[in-house]
Order: C-alpha cells, then structure tokens, then sequence
C-alpha cells in the first residue's frame, strides 16, 4: 500500500460532533425528497485501489465513531491493498484485533436510550440505497455533496436530497464554506389580495455561508413546478478536494456492500465465454449425430 500515513485517525471532527450525527436516523426524509436531482458517483473509483484506501481513511475517521460496520471485518481491508500492520497501527482504535469485526464502542443499548434509535450499520448502506430510480452509489453522493449551512435547524445544517436532515455535515472542515442557492416554483396558497386563485410563486432562497437566508416570492404567470439548487464554494480548490474526498467515501461504501464484486464479475464473464462455446459445440454434435441417423 503507498502513501498511507494520513490513516492516522483524526479526532478533528470532534466526538460531540460525531455523536451528533447518528440523529440522521432519526428523521424521514420530507415529501418529495427523492424527486431532487441525483448526481452520478464517478464509477473509475470502483476498483482503484488508492481511491479505496482514502476512502477506508475517510470512513474511519468519519463515520465509525458512531456507525458501525458489523458485516465487515478489520482483515478484509487486505483485499484493497492494506496489510495487518498498517490496518492495527494506523486504522483501529482501541484494543480490537485485525480479525475482529469493524464495530463500535457505543452500548446498543444506551444509544437507543439517548438518541431513540441504534445508529444504522453502514456494512450495506449502498445496496440499501438501491431503487428503480437511481443507484445507491448515487443517491450517497448527492447526499454527501448536498449539505448547506441553514440556521433555522436544529444542527445548523440542511440537505438538498435529504431535507430537514438531522445529521450535520461532518466533513464541512474539508470542504469549505459556500453560498446554497434554491429555487422553487410552487402553487400559491396565500395570493395577494387580488391575485389569481391556483396561481404559482417562485421563492429564491440563499443561504449564505454562516446559514441566514435571504429569502424573495414573487408570482409567475403559467409555467412548471419545481426546484433548482446551485452552489456557489467561497474556496474553488477546497470543494474540488471535497467532491474527490465524498467519490472515495462512497467507493469504499460501495466495496464494502460486495467486496467479491469485481471477482465474481470477472468469474461471470468466463461462465459466460464457457456457455458460448459449450453452446455451439453442442449445436455441431446434434447436427453430427442426426446426420447419421438422417
């Protein structure tokens, strides 16, 4: 494995701050949540396995505070290129073995007791995520690359995919500090005195980098309803390093659903070339054998 002395686990995010992001388990997604716009995860990601490795970095210092990943264990990490030295010294804390499972310290039973529900386990987050709609790999990385500063929640923060979310944004430090822009197009149920009955109002709300909202309505005559985000990052090269850092996340969630993924792939392509050609070898001998009989 190369380059991997930034697996050193980072106590930056803060463990309040970590604790706080298992309450994104305890809400529902608002109506109309999956109608916003998904992102497609770059797939080059999928097998790279530097870009794994920066994601397992990530996922550890991250999200296994409170998340855990109990179908996965410390020694399958080999498969992405990290041997049981670099796994124990740089990537578990506490006094968990290389061959134990990837859990976390937090009794089960006391964070039900304090936050009402069990943090999800993230072994399969992805296939989880997976509709007819779009694939879990994308709805993740929307997830991750829709936050923006709202002050009028209860974290301070708010997502374009998952509104009224109540998990902050863990990784903000990485990303930096941006402008949220979101536009809706929606009926009008409170029309001026004198306005027109059914009618539709555009509200641009913009949420500057600290979460206070400028908020202007104004009435459209005709048109469709609907919503458009925009994001403006007050540091280009931070987003650009962010938007790279949330593709690796997710690739390693994504290893982690399936890590036979790309052998059984590969496994499927040769059943497939042995059927083909089982196939007209079979054809050739029918048409041998009722030749004779013929």
């Amino acid at each position: 494995m190369k380059n991997i002395s930034g697996f050193g686990i980072s106590l930056r995010a803060g463990f309040g701050a970590a604790l706080l992001a298992i309450a994104a388990c305890l809400g529902a997604p608002a109506a109309g949540a999956a109608e916003a716009p998904i992102d497609h995860w770059p797939t080059d990601h999928q097998y790279d396995k530097a870009s794994l490795q920066r994601g397992a970095r990530l996922f550890v210092n991250y999200c296994l505070n409170c998340h855990s990943a109990r179908q996965m264990r410390w020694n399958r990490l080999r498969d992405i290129g990290i041997d049981d030295a670099q796994i124990k010294s740089q990537l578990i804390f506490g006094d968990q073995k290389v061959g134990d499972l990837m859990t976390v310290s937090m009794n089960p039973v006391d964070a039900k007791l304090w936050f009402g529900k069990v943090p999800p386990d993230l072994s399969v987050i992805v296939r989880g995520r997976n509709t007819d709609e779009h694939r879990g790999t994308d709805y993740i990385y929307s997830l991750w690359r829709g936050f923006y500063r709202d002050r009028t929640t209860l974290t301070g923060w708010n997502n374009v995919v998952y509104p009224n979310i109540a998990m902050p944004n863990v990784l903000w430090q990485r990303q930096g500090p941006r402008v949220a822009t979101i536009t809706r197009v929606e009926p009008d149920d409170h029309p001026p005195a004198g306005g027109t009955p059914g009618g539709l109002v555009r509200t641009v709300s913009v949420f500057d980098a600290s979460g206070y909202a400028e908020v202007s309505r104004k009435s459209v005559d005709g048109g469709a309803t609907g919503e458009e985000v925009s994001f403006t990052p007050l540091d280009p090269a931070a987003a650009k390093a962010f938007d790279g850092d949330v593709a690796d996340l997710v690739g390693f969630l994504n290893w982690m659903s399936e890590p036979t993924a790309e052998a059984r792939y590969r496994i499927g392509v040769w059943v497939m070339g042995f059927l083909v050609v089982f196939l007209l070898v079979a054809r050739w001998l029918n048409k041998v054998y009722w030749r004779d009989i013929k």
